[in-house]
């Protein structure tokens, strides 16, 4: 149990962005048919019922992620603090899944009836998903201007739901109209919504992070500050997105069926984009608001010093230099002791760090960020189309992948003490195997694509999606709560890397899927490779001290 206990906090993450991530898209198809197509004649009845399908489709997932979010969390209460099925039962965030579970079965049930073919029976059901929502939020927690907080937190997600969950339904709807005048209609109807949402979705999230974060010197000196800055940072790249959609629904109108494609590209680009920024979201409610949190808060002087240019650290301590006998006894004491009294996932046996363990994390980072720059510079060089043999650039990933099985961990197989599966309960280590997989993933199909080995289609998308994906993980990756000011440092560190890899994923993805005479996909093609080239930049100027 004290190792489930372990990784429940990288855990309850995931499951939480789930069941955020397939709220939005649930209550986003109500919204859609009620108010951009349920006005409209839609001529095409294909268009309706796929519709119909998906919303049924995620309505089931939110159940199944809403069911697994409070058994998971319950389990964890009935171990630790002895607690009754009656006392969770009664917790708020059962209440909370229960309700949205619910609500969401019934959409789901609806949805196959004829009065799925009435949007505003589903409205309902829908609007009890968003409460459950925002039962489970910061707002509910807080005592003052708790009313305020829940009505700004029901428009923050009200207003994601309109747009990042509403988007996927524009492009089915697109997808299954053959109707010039419909798809005009339907273009123009969403994009006045979606403006609207993205204003409502703004004001709201800057009031609350008025109350959430209370001052700038926090948005650097908190975890919570530094995630506000990261979602920040990927609404600037969805407005972006958004204005070249503008642009694209008024060529629509011309009934351009090569500017009808490239909506659908950036429209899926922006849900991808989208559902990252509800991941991030769903890591704030892990973390406690940053103007709770006034101690210990890193300053900006501490941050210049830390990320100050140095020479990287290419020599590695000997793993003789490592504190091992504290890794045995921290796992011959998780073998068989009783739970603690109080826990907190992911602080068990916390101990600081020595130097040698730091000096050890630093080498790591520095060598792959020397892969990565590698990386980076080969495929910039391969994009000029002037050294042909540069293109074998994703090789260099299978050496990074091996360095990194190795070295990441030592206290772990082949070089510590703790066994290959054991140590997968550290969440830590879970998210770092995870990783590797993801680079020979993505190595392996990259390589075909680029040499022309790989002929399949989809198997030029790994490669963005593998991006994407593992900014998305970073922006969860938790490290241990023993040293705040320690974890924060290096988390800040972090955040530039996962921004930069989505950034590269989808940039990736548009350069593949735009059609070849939209002009926007040659310049997206330069972005990867630089993303790259920073991602290198940075690893090289890691520091752990």
């Amino acid at each position: 149990m004290i190792r489930f206990l372990e990784i429940f906090g990288f855990l309850s993450v995931l499951l939480r962005g789930a069941t955020l991530s397939f709220q939005s898209l649930t209550v986003g198809g109500v919204i859609f048919l009620t108010l951009v197509a349920g006005a409209l004649r839609v001529e095409s009845e294909a268009a309706r019922g796929s519709c119909l399908r998906w919303i049924r489709r995620f309505a089931i997932a939110l159940v199944v992620t809403q069911v697994a979010y409070v058994l998971t969390n319950g389990v964890i209460l009935a171990q630790s603090a002895d607690l009754t099925i009656f006392e969770i039962a009664g917790a708020n965030f059962a209440i909370a899944g229960i309700i949205a579970a619910l609500s969401a079965l019934t959409i789901a049930i609806l949805a196959r009836t004829e009065r799925g073919e009435r949007p505003l029976a589903l409205l309902l059901p829908a609007a009890l998903i968003l409460a459950g929502g925002v039962m489970t939020s910061h707002a509910v927690a807080r005592i003052e201007d708790r009313v305020l907080l829940i009505i700004l937190a029901t428009l923050h997600q009200g207003a994601t739901a309109a747009w990042i969950g509403g988007l996927p339904y524009l492009l089915i709807s697109l997808k299954n109209t053959s109707e010039g005048a419909t798809a005009q209609a339907l273009t123009r109807r969403f994009s006045r919504l979606a403006m609207f949402s993205v204003v409502t979705l703004a004001s709201a999230g800057l009031a609350m992070s008025y109350f959430y974060v209370g001052s700038w010197a926090a948005v650097p000196g908190t975890s919570y500050g530094a995630m506000v800055a990261s979602k920040v940072a990927m609404l600037g790249f969805l407005l972006v997105l958004g204005a070249l959609n503008y642009k694209i629904v008024h060529a629509v109108r011309n009934n351009s069926q090569s500017s009808l494609a490239s909506l659908r590209r950036f429209g899926e680009v922006e849900i991808g984009i989208g559902l990252t920024v509800i991941l991030a979201a769903a890591s704030l409610t892990s973390q406690p608001p940053a103007v709770d949190i006034q101690a210990g808060r890193v300053t900006l002087p501490e941050i210049a010093a830390r990320m100050a240019p140095r020479v990287p650290r290419m020599k590695s301590p000997s793993a003789s230099d490592l504190p091992t006998a504290i890794y045995e006894n921290r796992w011959r004491a998780t073998e068989n002791t009783a739970l603690p009294e109080s826990f907190v996932p992911g602080q068990a046996a916390v101990h600081p760090n020595t130097p040698a363990e730091k000096a050890w994390s630093e080498y790591n980072h520095h060598w792959a960020g020397l892969f990565v720059l590698v990386i980076g510079i080969l495929a910039l060089a391969a994009r000029t189309g002037y050294a042909e043999w540069a293109r074998n650039w994703p090789l260099v990933f299978f050496a990074l992948a091996a360095f990194l099985s190795v070295r990441s961990d030592p206290e772990n197989w082949p070089l510590g003490p703790n066994g290959f599966w054991e140590s997968f309960a550290d969440p830590e280590v879970f998210q770092h195997r995870v990783s590797v997989l993801l680079v020979i993933a993505f190595a392996i199909f990259e390589w075909g694509v680029q040499t022309g080995r790989m002929m399949v289609r989809r198997a030029e998308l790994v490669f963005p999606l593998v991006g994407a994906v593992g900014g998305a993980l970073l922006l969860t990756h938790s490290h241990s709560l023993g040293n705040l000011k320690e974890e924060l440092l290096a988390e800040l560190s972090h955040i530039p890397l996962a921004l930069c890899a989505v950034l590269a994923g989808w940039s990736r993805w548009l350069e593949m899927r735009l059609p070849s005479e939209d002009r926007t996909r040659n310049k997206l093609s330069w972005i990867w490779p630089v993303c790259f080239i920073l991602i290198g930049i940075i690893l090289l100027n890691y520091r752990e001290s």
